[in-house]
């Protein structure tokens, strides 16, 4: 259920809005919790003197890295802008809400770009380990978005929570026209 605001835009009602926070809060925890792994994967991988071991970590990566963090993303992603759009924060009025939607975006778009071909690569090395291929190295290219990625879902987080900076100040007529706005409103 929605309502229509004084300025055209629509607000989520109460029992709506919770279901997107608790789908958007989840989806992030997800997320995050993809991420996580990937990380202790990476990890395993590279610190571990067993080959089938570091050929299964890698392979694992491939199973679950990619398209469930991706869904993880837009779900997030999708859930943030309906609820930007319905609450008095909006997408791009308040700083800490552009910058979650930009890390939101840029993420997105890094797993599927970036992310995915590495991982690829990852789960071919992994076979050739698993197969007895003791010339096959791990790949360390997996540690920067395993470290990137919780990182900046962790800074939009402490953004959610914080809420800091303020409002983003549009031009001089934008402050004009809220001024008159008001004036009207008074009278």
């Amino acid at each position: 259920m929605t309502t229509t605001t004084a300025r055209g835009g629509f607000r989520l009602s109460g029992r709506t809005r919770k279901a997107f926070l608790v789908t958007h809060i989840l989806s992030a925890a997800a997320w995050f919790g993809i991420d996580l792994a990937l990380g202790i994967l990476a990890v395993t991988a590279l610190v571990t003197d067993n080959p089938q071991t570091a050929g299964m970590a890698l392979q694992s990566v491939e199973m679950f890295a990619i398209w469930p963090m991706f869904t993880a993303s837009l779900l997030c992603l999708a859930t943030g802008v309906v609820l930007g759009l319905g609450s008095k924060y909006g997408l791009v009025r308040y700083w800490w809400v552009a910058v979650k939607l930009v890390i939101n975006i840029v993420m997105s778009l890094l797993i599927v770009l970036l992310l995915r071909p590495g991982v690829g690569e990852a789960a071919s090395i992994g076979e050739r380990l698993l197969a007895g291929d003791l010339t096959a190295d791990v790949p360390t290219d997996l540690l920067g978005p395993v470290i990137v990625a919780p990182t900046l879902l962790l800074t939009a987080y402490l953004l959610s929570v914080f809420k800091p900076w303020g409002r983003i100040r549009r031009g001089a007529k934008r402050a004009q026209d809220e001024q008159a706005r008001q004036r009207l409103v008074r009278a």
